[in-house]
């Protein structure tokens, strides 16, 4: 959702605006393959019954729907993100990393896929381009584990907790899923100090 706000806010501003995707694990411990649905996992972590916790995924899935997302929160699949975060860096040098990132993204949040599991993974990156043969024996190895990790690494020094979290020029930081002006006032404000330098 904050992804896709980011991009509506660069749609309107006349300038050239690179986005770079890091990643970051909300729970580098999960497992890969979870038994808890969303609510229970909520319930569990933050002391609430399985309504609170519904009644607040909620929110956010009416929030993606102004953004134009459908998000399927009773069916999506809770599991470990570092391969689909190998994978994402892994499309980089492709060319294909934004469309790695977009489609695994809606293969988690709308289509209830199984974003933890290597076929899943494959085939979602057979389908932005990525070769088969070559993406299945990344994912069958080490491959962009160390990658993955000094991205943590860098986004701990900048003092990341959660997602989304957008640094801007490395020096503003905006946290969390922000409405679209917030961005494009953020983003005017940098390149307007950007011209005066």
């Amino acid at each position: 959702m904050g992804k896709r706000r980011l991009e509506d806010a660069i749609q309107q501003i006349d300038h050239p605006i690179e986005v770079t995707y890091r990643s970051f694990e909300l729970d580098p411990t999960m497992g890969r393959d979870i038994k808890d649905n969303m609510y229970e996992m909520l319930a569990k972590k933050y002391g609430m019954t399985i309504e609170q916790a519904k009644a607040n995924t909620q929110n956010m899935v009416q929030m993606a729907k102004e953004s134009g997302l459908d998000y399927q929160m009773d069916t999506l699949i809770l599991t470990n993100t570092f391969d689909a975060h190998r994978l994402a860096l892994f499309a980089k040098p492709h060319g294909l990393m934004k469309e790695m990132t977009e489609r695994i993204l809606r293969a988690y949040f709308t289509e209830s896929k199984h974003i933890g599991d290597h076929e899943t993974l494959t085939q979602l990156a057979v389908e932005v381009g990525l070769d088969k043969d070559a993406v299945a024996k990344m994912l069958a190895s080490d491959e962009m584990a160390d990658a993955v990790r000094a991205e943590e690494k860098t986004g701990a020094q900048y003092g990341v907790t959660g997602v989304p979290y957008y640094l801007i020029d490395k020096k503003y930081a905006l946290t969390g899923a922000q409405p679209t002006e917030v961005f494009v006032q953020a983003l005017k404000q940098v390149i307007a100090e950007d011209g005066n330098n």
